[in-house]
């Protein structure tokens, strides 16, 4: 038995024989038939590939796109059957909700199946009744495993966790002891990373995380507001500048819990926001009227790189600038590698979760070196707001 707050495979008991309904994200980028990243079809390896090893009928019910509650060939999981079947090493089946009953009762203990897209039902993401009884018919236990989706509450992910014994799978309990890690009860000091290029989008996290952490390190687009609200002036930057009473307001609140915010003091910008434009690199008090900020400059990283040694946690969440475009993704790497050798080291447990967080730690090679990458991007933000996700807090109860 696990001393965690929820169940995982380990309290499940006996399962051979058993119908077991695992919750994946199966909602993977495809082109022309063929995934074009099979990153979350991976994920699900350790949990489908377990059960399926200890005799259970593994069940996986996923999303594919929004077809609100219509059938659409064109997001049909049939199409994921194959190469969901090459990930795993082991055949697949695809099972329609037309005969699911008659197809899961014709399978044997190791076998597994995907099930059509639960959102061509239109009470998947009403959460209705019906729909948690028309999945929860065909099995003996529920297991979530997909933390991506944790942050709705739909028969999939919340309802069928009511009416069926509940367990977290082997990639959620991962996620779940990560964050525990880095916010829950992490070890201080702890700093967080959090960029993007509007502060309208991270409000929450930055409101709540200045009661949780020690370094709060401001980047992006995002920068810019609360360096105008310091009464910089920011040229032609991307800049809220209807948000600057709201940033002062995080920084009063920063100051109150004795959170240290970083911002950029030397900064790069352009007068033309493209791949290798000119440049130059100047402190944030010598921004031109025409010229916009697009990185952090690097005696800024540097400093930066000297907060992280002092800590022993990093929660990571948004790039520091203009990354996709050249050169501005010069800071961002650079911090990203810094944190990745601190990690490797064993002096700093690092967190990083959201899409382009992803995209910005893979394009530094980095995301292996840290000590959990989440592939979840709204989940992992309403969790960094501190918001109760309904599909944990239902494996919790």
């Amino acid at each position: 038995m696990t001393s965690k707050p929820f169940k995982t495979l380990d309290d499940i008991g006996d399962v051979t024989g058993k119908r077991v309904l695992v919750r994946e994200d199966l909602n993977v980028p495809m082109a022309d038939g063929q995934v074009t990243d099979d990153t979350r079809l991976r994920a699900t390896l350790a949990t489908v590939t377990e059960l399926a090893d200890r005799g259970a009928i593994v069940l996986v019910l996923a999303h594919f796109g929004r077809p609100k509650g219509q059938r659409h060939p064109d997001m049909s999981l049939a199409m994921i059957t194959k190469p969901y079947a090459q990930v795993l090493g082991r055949p697949v089946r695809f099972v329609d909700w037309g005969g699911a009953a008659d197809a899961v009762a014709q399978m044997q203990p190791g076998d597994i199946a995907v099930l059509e897209n639960t959102r061509f039902f239109a009470g998947e993401e009403k959460n209705d009744a019906e729909t948690v009884q028309t999945f929860a018919a065909i099995g003996d236990l529920y297991v979530n495993d997909a933390f991506s989706a944790a942050h709705r509450a739909h028969a999939s992910t919340e309802g069928l966790a009511r009416v069926l014994p509940a367990f977290a799978g082997r990639a959620m309990e991962a996620e779940l002891d990560a964050l525990e890690t880095a916010l829950g009860k992490p070890e201080h000091p702890v700093a967080a990373v959090v960029g993007g290029a509007k502060v309208s989008t991270k409000l929450d996290v930055l409101k709540h995380l200045v009661g949780k952490v020690d370094h709060l390190i401001i980047g992006g687009g995002m920068a810019n507001t609360f360096l105008a609200a310091r009464g910089v002036n920011v040229g032609k930057s991307l800049c809220e500048h209807d948000l600057t009473g709201t940033a002062e307001a995080i920084l009063d609140a920063a100051d109150a819990a004795n959170c240290t915010v970083h911002l950029p003091y030397d900064v790069v910008v352009a007068t033309e926001f493209r791949a290798n434009p000119p440049v130059r690199t100047v402190n944030v008090h010598e921004v031109a009227a025409d010229e916009m900020i697009l990185d952090v400059g690097p005696s800024a990283v540097e400093a930066l790189g000297d907060v992280l040694k002092n800590c022993r946690t990093l929660v990571w969440n948004g790039p520091l600038g203009a990354f996709e475009t050249p050169p501005f993704d010069v800071a961002t790497v650079s911090l990203a590698r810094t944190a990745a050798a601190l990690t490797q080291e064993g002096t700093l447990v690092s967190v990083a979760g959201g899409g382009d967080t992803v995209a910005a730690l893979n394009q530094a090679g980095v995301a292996g070196d840290f000590s959990f990458v989440s592939t979840a991007g709204g989940a992992f933000l309403e969790w960094m707001e501190g918001k109760e996700l309904p599909g944990v807090a239902a494996l919790t109860r």
